[in-house]
């Protein structure tokens, strides 16, 4: 390990070579910056890993059920477990999406979960990414380079090979293929995640499109390629947010989604991974009923905890986060990367009055969390070891089993007193190390 640490900034010079960057809008012009990278790994063993691949699938199993059920039968909001009006006024919920089942009846193909130890060596998760969760190309072009540069460091360590992200990808992809070749589908150049999609694309044999390169015709999805010649699509990992996919359903303004889409997929003609609608699963607001998702659907009781969490939705809970919002992290539920996220303890004495206001007028629009005292890990800093806040993204599969990739995302900020992580609010990552024995 100590020639990797020696060796960060040739590993990050190259990483920048390679383009491994993140995008980024401020005041509405795009930034594109480098997604620091830190040699010390996060380190977690095989025991450990086993308990957290359980809790993983356990907890996406129950998603997906949720997911199909719905935008089904609805039976679990008939039997009373998750109140009516607090799912279908949930800005992920998409009434177009009503009654499609996707293929092989799989809802979230690829599933960002994500996740901090505690201080008492609990692992807490903080939310559920099942929509378009990104990340999971960082680490593994990061591993590549430091087995170039340091191949005694992984010749003499026990850590699980990460190289074969790329091949559950594409098996996933390919279980739920309705026939034809596979396509990523990319807003373009300018999105923040742009690497990963070409980079996904090339390791999957996949075509990585624009809307430019697809059309639908006679109610199937094809590319055209260079030749002009089009070729039929039998599933399309969009890394497009639902709105814009299909400007014939949902915004009609879109300039990067593809006319009737939506038809193709609505008739079984393509799948879409992940599953458009998606989004009223990982609202944060739902995320405090995942634990009765598990207990409902599986008859299991969850073996991942969530964070302690508060609805001020429930007249109990609003009067306990009035009372106590100094001390609490409040999120906004239609929020992400980092943003919309709230430390009581960070507010004016006049901050905490508006906000107290606003979440008397809009309690359905936020959750009230207790702030977890999570682990540091240690970053370099110069030539200085330092102590940081770090997360974990673990990338769970869904297709003919559940799988989780033994690795993940680890996140870390660089500010030694901010408690998050995500890479949009200035943070680095790490590799994350899955031991074999």
């Amino acid at each position: 390990m100590k020639e990797l640490i020696e060796h960060t900034d040739g590993i990050n010079r190259l990483l920048a070579r390679y383009g491994v960057k993140f995008g980024i809008y401020k005041n509405g012009e795009f930034h594109e910056q480098l997604f620091p990278f830190d040699a010390i790994p996060r380190v977690i063993s095989r025991d450990e890993f086993a308990k957290l691949e359980k809790g993983l699938i356990q907890r996406v199993d129950a998603l997906n059920l949720f997911l199909k059920d719905v935008y089904g039968d609805k039976k679990i909001i008939k039997d009373g477990v998750i109140p009516e009006d607090f799912v279908f006024i949930s800005s992920g919920y998409l009434p177009e999406c009503e009654g499609i089942c996707p293929p092989k009846g799989i809802y979230s193909h690829i599933s960002g979960i994500d996740l901090v130890l505690g201080k008492d060596n609990v692992w807490y998760i903080l939310e559920d990414n099942l929509r378009i969760p990104s990340g999971a190309s960082y680490p593994l072009i990061a591993r590549e380079i430091c087995r170039r540069v340091s191949p005694s460091t992984f010749g003499r360590s026990a850590i699980i090979d990460n190289r074969n992200y790329a091949a559950m990808l594409k098996e996933t992809m390919e279980w739920v293929n309705t026939g034809g070749i596979p396509v990523i589908m990319t807003p373009g150049r300018y999105n923040a995640a742009y690497f990963e999609h070409s980079y996904l694309a090339e390791r999957t044999g996949s075509e990585l499109a624009t809307c430019a390169d697809l059309f639908v015709e006679d109610n199937y999805l094809y590319f055209r390629d260079y030749r002009q010649k089009k070729q039929k699509v039998g599933v399309v990992y969009r890394r497009i947010s639902d709105e814009y996919l299909d400007p014939m359903t949902f915004l009609p303004e879109s300039l990067i989604g593809v006319p009737n889409l939506m038809d193709v997929y609505r008739s079984g003609n393509v799948a879409i991974v992940n599953a458009p609608g998606n989004g009223v699963a990982d609202d944060k607001g739902i995320y405090y009923f995942v634990p009765k998702m598990i207990r409902y659907y599986l008859k299991q009781e969850p073996l991942l905890k969530n964070a302690p969490t508060y609805l001020p939705f429930y007249e109990e809970d609003r009067k306990y986060v009035l009372e106590n919002l100094e001390k609490l992290v409040i999120k906004d539920v239609a929020e992400a990367g980092g943003y919309g996220v709230v430390f009581g303890s960070s507010l004016s004495r006049e901050k905490l009055a508006q906000l107290r206001d606003l979440i008397r007028k809009e309690p359905r629009r936020f959750i009230a969390q207790e702030v977890i005292d999570f682990q540091d890990m240690e970053v370099m800093e110069g030539d200085q070891k330092v102590l940081r806040k770090a997360d974990l993204r673990a990338f769970v599969l869904s297709g003919k089993e559940t799988r989780v990739w033994a690795s993940g995302l680890t996140r870390f900020f660089r500010n030694a007193d901010s408690f998050v992580v995500n890479s949009s609010q200035g943070g680095g990552f790490k590799d994350t190390w899955v031991l074999s024995r």
